[in-house]
């Protein structure tokens, strides 16, 4: 009988783990999510310049 509720506690415990670790990719994903977001909703330029931008590497002939 011992073993068998040292089982049941050991199961309850992997399964309030388990949503600990499913609650805090949630969380991860959202705070992801909003940031994104909140870029996408940004109306600033990347640049601080007006000017066109350069090729990183010249033409070839």
């Amino acid at each position: 009988m011992f073993e068998y509720e040292m089982h049941q506690l050991r199961s309850a415990e992997l399964i309030r783990q388990a949503e600990q670790e499913r609650l805090a990719r949630d969380v991860v994903r959202a705070r992801r999510a909003a940031r994104s977001e909140a870029a996408r909703r940004s109306a600033e330029p990347d640049s601080h310049t007006d000017r066109p931008r350069r090729h990183r590497f010249a033409r070839v002939a």
